[in-house]
């Protein structure tokens, strides 16, 4: 699945201490950020993972009633 690109504005400051705390980590900016907010999203029962297609059924198809 291609990653979407979201134009973010944040203070000077936050961004510093991202960069930090990534460079601790071994990480880019932008891997932290979203390493943080996937940790968020799971610990707040938010992280709802696209269902798996079922062998051999097409993807938009028609459901059963």
């Amino acid at each position: 699945m291609p990653r979407k690109n979201y134009p973010l504005r944040i203070s000077p400051e936050l961004y510093a201490a991202l960069e930090r705390w990534a460079a601790d980590e071994l990480r880019s900016v932008n891997a932290q950020m979203e390493y943080l907010l996937t940790q968020s999203v799971r610990q707040a029962g938010r992280w709802k993972p696209a269902p798996e297609a079922a062998p051999g059924s097409e993807k938009g198809g028609e459901q059963d009633h």
